[in-house]
């Protein structure tokens, strides 16, 4: 099996302060990984190390075949094509439509066939559901419709892993599980995910291998 995240020794910073250290993961394709821990406890900082918007610095990290430590800015936009990112509070662009908010991306990461744009456009937004949502305002949907509009962007791109952080964090219980199901169809179809998420219940109901930040480091969790 192919391993798409691999962490060796490795030490997560911000604004050089030492938030975990001593990180040993390897997560395959295919596989969905939870990753849970109190607010402050580093979740966000190891995902946002793995995106490359925090520089690895000690150790050896490694995602969809990109060494982070060695990375040079010119091939963060080529990491970034190959993951998808998924955040809490949605990060959609209000002053532009649902459609116009996924060409932005797919032209930022060198799409320039309009036909090609079209098209993957309508992929994604069929397999969220969101056909008929193409020319809406962000304003004009659902929290669960809004963070599936952020599922479908991440998707554009038909990443080896999406790193999600809290995705389900601002939504009611019933659209919870709702964005849960959407998640869980996009792991059966190949795709690795690790998600940040304080939500137990989620894990109840939909278990599977746990890791745990807690204590400057991070470890398997039987919960």
């Amino acid at each position: 099996m192919h391993t798409i995240i691999s962490i060796i020794n490795g030490s997560v910073f911000q604004h050089d302060r030492l938030i975990l250290n001593n990180i040993n993961l390897r997560i395959e394709e295919g596989e969905f990984v939870y990753l849970i821990g109190r607010s402050g406890s580093g979740k966000s900082s190891l995902l946002k190390t793995l995106y490359a918007d925090l520089p690895a610095k000690d150790g050896q990290f490694s995602i969809a075949g990109f060494d982070l430590v060695d990375i040079k800015r010119k091939d963060i936009p080529m990491l970034r094509r190959k993951i998808g990112i998924v955040f809490q509070d949605f990060q959609l662009l209000y002053d532009r439509n649902v459609e116009r908010n996924l060409s932005f991306v797919l032209r930022a990461t060198g799409w320039d066939d309009e036909n090609g744009i079209n098209r993957r456009i309508d992929e994604v937004l069929q397999l969220v559901g969101l056909q008929g949502k193409r020319k809406s305002m962000p304003h004009q949907l659902s929290g669960g419709e809004q963070q599936s509009v952020a599922i479908a962007r991440a998707l554009l791109n038909n990443p080896s892993v999406i790193l999600a952080d809290e995705p389900t964090g601002n939504l009611d219980p019933e659209t919870t599980n709702d964005i849960m199901k959407l998640i869980m169809k996009i792991r059966d179809n190949g795709t690795t995910i690790l998600m940040a998420t304080h939500n137990y219940n989620l894990i109840l109901k939909y278990p599977s291998r746990v890791i745990s930040c807690a204590n400057g480091t991070i470890t398997e969790s039987s919960k």
